[in-house]
């Protein structure tokens, strides 16, 4: 069973992934400290870059956008040692490096499901070695959990 702060806290990453403009996929990150949400972010494009992303064609896409983690760490502008994110999907290589890099000691992400292993698993393997090389917790949310987390936070 998870806690009550797991629950809010992927609650908050799945409402600020829904901020993201991408029709196909939304991601959303939080950035906590001692249960206190230290920043925010989901995958889009830099500002100031024209906001396509329904008609850009998928390789232009994803050249031009920011991972959810990298704009919550990005938007933070503060020291994230021993801080933890709190993820929708769970980290690319890229993404996984600049959390290793900043200090972040936990990721918690929801268990992935056989779809998302089937297109993701190889990227998800190398996450996983340098999270564990490099001491970073992972902290798997099972899904049935989550699923009636409406029910039971209060």
């Amino acid at each position: 069973m998870i806690s009550k702060w797991s629950k809010r806290f992927f609650q908050m990453a799945e409402l600020v992934g829904s901020w993201s403009k991408d029709p196909s996929t939304q991601v959303g990150a939080v950035i906590t400290k001692n249960n206190r949400i230290v920043s925010v972010g989901f995958n889009g494009y830099p500002h100031g870059i024209s906001d396509s992303a329904e008609t850009d064609e998928r390789e232009l896409k994803y050249l031009k956008t920011l991972h959810a983690e990298e704009n919550a760490i990005l938007f933070a502008k503060r020291d994230l040692e021993g801080c933890e994110i709190w993820v929708t999907h769970f980290p690319c290589p890229n993404c996984a490096a600049k959390i290793i890099q900043t200090g972040i000691a936990c990721v918690h992400c929801p268990e992935q499901t056989e779809d998302f292993m089937s297109r993701w698993g190889d990227k998800i393997k190398i996450s996983q070695e340098m999270f564990m090389q490099a001491g970073v917790r992972v902290d798997w949310l099972p899904l049935k959990d989550l699923a009636d987390s409406q029910e039971n936070v209060r």
